[in-house]
């Protein structure tokens, strides 16, 4: 039998008071899934993939491709294409797909989709500015990563159904983050991974949960997060800024100096500074753990 990570089931709560969310979960910064949170919503009964069709089908939407290495060719989040929403679904329901939308405000383009849904009054400050969605076809993938604002994140899913694995940051040393990036090693299958390659993640200890339509999953500050559509689907992310001191500083830092830093590297040394990276992932998280290459 082929070994795998060591992931535990993320806790479950049918619904769950302010108070309670707060001490069991923010205040500790634990993930949880919160299965009836949005059960109030509109979203909850109208939000499928027909009712984008209708509301958004012909707006042109960026695309990002599971299977594009991460290259100099790109900017930091740079999308690979651009499609109509209308062509765009009908990719999803033909079949499996590594096809995504990531990180779009949709609900900008089209506001009356902002009537469908209420802002929780669960404890965190929501930024009521950047409510973002994302879409995938069936297999595609969102590579291991943080995200550069380290916000407390809310993740409501619709549609299908959606395995998300989680890491806390404590475990960022045996997990091959790539310098200047907030990506571990694009090549590991976080479920089956090469641990001849990788051997650092052994140590490593997560948590997994799969998602379904109307679910709501807490991502803590600075969680790690690789998501896996099985289904295809789509979720919105409402996120509250960085409680705690330092990492407000590191997002501060992410989105004022890193993001420019990288891509500035990338456009001077090109594919060599991609490269370099990934070589300084394996030799970095290897020494860290005294792993000798």
């Amino acid at each position: 039998m082929k070994e795998r990570l060591d992931l535990a089931e993320i806790p479950r709560e049918k619904n769950i008071s302010k108070d309670a969310f707060l001490e069991k979960y923010v205040k500790p910064q634990k993930p949880v899934v919160i299965e009836q949170l949005i059960k109030d919503w509109p979203a909850y009964e109208k939000w499928d993939l027909n009712y984008i069709r209708e509301m958004a089908g012909e707006k042109t939407v960026p695309l990002f491709d599971s299977r594009e290495k991460i290259s100099s060719k790109y900017k930091f989040n740079e999308p690979h294409l651009h499609m109509k929403m209308s062509d765009y679904l009908d990719l999803l329901e033909e079949g499996p797909t590594s096809y995504r939308i990531f990180l779009y405000h949709l609900l900008r383009e089209v506001p009356s989709l902002q009537k469908d849904f209420d802002y929780p009054k669960i404890g965190l400050r929501i930024l009521k500015q950047i409510p973002m969605l994302f879409f995938g076809g069936e297999n595609s993938k969102v590579f291991m990563h943080y995200d550069i604002d380290l916000a407390n994140i809310l993740h409501f899913h619709f549609h299908g159904k959606k395995r998300c694995i989680l890491f806390p940051p404590s475990e960022t040393k045996n997990l091959y983050k790539v310098p200047h990036a907030l990506i571990t090693r694009e090549d590991i299958d976080f479920m089956e991974p090469d641990f001849e390659k990788f051997p650092a993640l052994k140590k490593a200890k997560g948590m997994v949960t799969e998602l379904g339509h109307g679910e709501t999953l807490y991502m803590p500050e600075g969680y790690w997060h690789q998501m896996t559509y099985l289904t295809p689907g789509f979720s919105m992310s409402l996120r509250a800024a960085p409680r705690h001191l330092p990492n407000l500083s590191k997002a501060l830092y992410n989105l004022f100096f890193m993001r420019h830093f990288d891509n500035a590297m990338r456009k001077w040394k090109g594919q060599e500074w991609i490269d370099y990276k990934n070589q300084q992932a394996v030799k970095r998280t290897n020494k860290k753990n005294r792993i000798d290459t």
